[in-house]
């Protein structure tokens, strides 16, 4: 199966459902090769970024997939004249794949960063609501702005050593998708996912909006109340500048 992507401010981002992501990933499930594999979430706040930060650049440019994460990209398509009708998260892709996992069955994952606590609860709401599915294990580093290279080799052998099939990286934009760049070929899993938030969201640390919301393309505002602090540069900085970034891309200016 092929995947089908438009350029947008440059990047390479899939146009296919998450269903038809999800039948991908299932795929690399089944081959053989192990390790470099991975999706990654495009929105306007990670284009902004990684304007500035020529490695996360090319941790989103190299990734297997991008997903129109952010409405923005969605809007961004439709400026271009492009395909992408709706956004698909990180945590679309989490459950989707979580889910044909489950219908499998003998797969298993592994959950890198957050805190321990929630962790625990990620293990037991997965036993739970996700029995086919083995958590192969789960590791929480060290909080600091940038890892050691003994950090580094502690969660390359955690994540080894499990014998796990997916790995699911929870450490936040940029840190993840450049972690996952850096080390994916050490890494012996068939298909790494950066997702973030995703980890709060499936235990309940941070409540999802409601699919209106979603739906309508303003699951940020809510969010934006929740985490004024944390979201307010991604929501009334970094998204006005992408638009003009890609008003200027449909006008044949630079993309970056």
């Amino acid at each position: 199966m092929e995947l089908s992507f438009e350029e947008i401010v440059g990047y390479r981002v899939s146009t296919d459902s998450q269903a038809a992501l999800v039948d991908k990933v299932r795929e690399y499930l089944t081959e053989e090769r192990r390790g470099g594999r991975y999706f990654a979430c495009l929105n306007p706040h990670a284009v902004e970024m990684a304007a500035d930060d020529p490695p996360f650049t090319s941790a989103l440019a190299d990734a297997d997939f991008l997903t129109p994460d952010g409405i923005g990209v969605v809007y961004a398509s439709r400026m271009l004249g492009g395909r992408i009708q709706s956004r698909v998260t990180g945590m679309d892709i989490f459950l989707g794949v979580t889910e044909a996992m489950n219908q499998a069955g003998g797969q298993s994952c592994f959950f890198l960063g957050s805190t321990p606590e929630t962790l625990e609860k990620i293990r037991a709401r997965m036993e739970e609501q996700y029995p086919g599915v083995r958590v192969a294990g789960t590791y929480s580093p060290p909080f600091r702005p940038q890892f050691t290279e003994a950090d580094n080799e502690a969660m390359i052998d955690a994540v080894n050593g499990s014998g796990a099939d997916v790995l699911w990286l929870g450490l936040t934009a940029p840190k993840q998708e450049k972690w996952i760049h850096e080390h994916r070929h050490r890494l012996n899993v068939a298909f790494s996912g950066p997702i973030g938030a995703a980890f709060d969201f499936f235990v309940g640390n941070i409540k999802r909006v409601g699919p209106l919301w979603q739906d309508l393309g303003f699951e940020w505002l809510p969010r934006l109340f929740q985490e004024p602090r944390r979201l307010w540069r991604r929501s009334l900085v970094s998204a006005p500048r992408f638009m003009f970034r890609a008003w200027r891309h449909r006008r044949g200016g630079s993309s970056v």
